[in-house]
């Protein structure tokens, strides 16, 4: 995508506003506030997504996010479901009476990648097993769509880029706001000055239910016979069978990246895209496990604080980021991002633009006419931009899983680029991994952004 100075597209962008019309850019007609300073408008896709053949996929990995991804893969016309992978029975047996008795099972990943008759595969493993699955995948000829995080440690990137390079095949990480409406009119309004040079940035998410906190339920039947423990572990520190191990991986650090690798990984990656970012320098982190004491390795508080340098897409900026399971807002969640001409605040669903300045105060010859405007006008009223703006998605959008999956399956079928390759999720990926790194190791973690290596 073509990017645009923020600099240098200010002042068309301030002319726009004044002239009422910039923010009218997506759909539909406005809804102006009694007090006139709240503008609303409708975000909607301006073209359906159309299938020209079908697509055979496979799931690896039926746990619950595995089996949302599927069941959100399966409404994009021309998609079918032919096997299902995972190490618990009981998922395999679930697969079936939930996509028929028909349904290809196996334990095996590798079954899968050696059928002629699959197209592309969805990874819903644990994290740890994330970056071999993906190289395997590919360099079988699958295209593959991968949750996220990308990989597991930061330095198994580079084989998935490879991978991806050497096969020709789509690869798409799955932080599913990537493709959502709310970050792309996020991107357009920041490319086009909407909040001048930005400054400073936030996020934020939270979770205080058991489930949201990983406590996920442990079925009756878990049994060396009904899992297969040995494959689970057998990249990894080998141990005695332990079901919360298996079921509630996210707390334990051989399997999972915890809360940085959940949640913060969608930050970086809405950020990333919609400032066309190549990531920080330098990442710090601290926090602890407050809360959910229950045996897990990691913390249940973090925060986390980035430097990003001068780049050409954007200026140098600080980040910070928060998150935390028990502060009784259950799922809330939102990035800001502030500049030197107002704010946004961005969600898969929505955006709000604040905006502090119309004009630049240093512009002399604005501030000239302003004056002259203002004789020539004497006591009349002026007509001014909102100070607030609100873009909301239109109701029955399918959201930002939908288009996710359906911009992933464009590529498999016409091999256009997707919203989130190998290279952008590894740099989505790298600065979570690199502030759990900062956590456990309590220091300064550095990064170069551009090559991808830790320093």
């Amino acid at each position: 995508m073509k990017q645009t100075n923020p600099t240098s597209s200010r002042r068309n962008f301030v002319k726009k506003m004044a002239a009422g019309a910039a923010l009218l850019t997506t759909a539909g007609p406005s809804v102006l506030s009694a007090q006139n300073e709240i503008r609303q408008y409708w975000l909607a896709r301006d073209k359906p997504y159309s299938a020209n053949d079908n697509i055979q996929i496979a799931l690896i990995g039926a746990g619950g996010m595995g089996t949302e991804d599927t069941k959100t893969a399966l409404q994009i016309p021309g998609v079918r479901l032919i096997a299902a992978c995972d190490l618990y029975q009981g998922r395999l047996d679930e697969a079936k009476n939930r996509w028929g008795a028909d349904l290809i099972t196996t334990r095996d990943y590798r079954e899968i990648l050696n059928r002629p008759d699959i197209d592309a595969v969805i990874i819903g493993t644990p994290d740890h097993w994330h970056k071999q699955i993906s190289v395997d995948a590919l360099l079988k000829g699958k295209s593959a769509y991968c949750e996220k995080p990308m990989v597991h440690d930061v330095s198994e990137g580079p084989a998935v880029i490879a991978a991806q390079q050497k096969s020709g095949k789509t690869f798409q990480v799955g932080s599913q706001g990537m493709s959502s409406l709310g970050n792309e009119k996020a991107k357009e309004l920041y490319e086009s000055g909407a909040i001048g040079q930005l400054i400073y940035a936030e996020g934020f998410w939270a979770r205080n239910s058991p489930t949201g906190a990983w406590q996920y339920a442990i079925p009756k039947d878990a049994s060396p016979e009904t899992v297969d423990w040995d494959r689970y572990l057998s990249n990894t520190t080998k141990r005695g069978f332990d079901p919360l191990r298996f079921f509630r991986w996210r707390n334990y650090r051989d399997y999972g990246t915890g809360v940085s690798g959940d949640l913060f990984v969608h930050l970086f990656s809405s950020l990333h895209f919609i400032t066309s970012s190549m990531g920080p320098n330098k990442v710090m982190a601290t926090g602890g496990l407050r809360y959910w004491k229950d045996g897990r390795e990691v913390p249940d508080v973090l925060l986390g604080m980035f430097d990003y340098p001068e780049a050409k897409a954007h200026p140098a900026f600080n980040l910070s980021l928060r998150v935390n399971f028990v502060d009784g807002t259950s799922g809330n969640t939102y990035l800001r991002m502030v500049g030197s001409e107002g704010a946004m605040d961005v969600t898969w669903d929505d955006v709000y633009l604040r905006k502090n300045l119309t004009t630049d105060p240093m512009d002399a010859f604005m501030a000239e006419k302003s004056n002259e405007l203002d004789k020539a006008l004497s006591s009349r009223k002026r007509m001014l931009p909102p100070a607030e703006a609100h873009f909301k998605v239109e109701d029955g959008y399918k959201g930002a899983h939908y288009d996710h999956f359906a911009n992933f399956f464009n590529g498999v079928r016409n091999g256009t680029q997707v919203a989130e390759d190998a290279v952008f999720g590894y740099r989505a990926a790298a600065p979570a991994l690199l502030c759990n790194d900062s956590y456990f190791e309590e220091k300064t973690v550095r990064w170069d952004p551009v090559n991808m290596k830790r320093l």
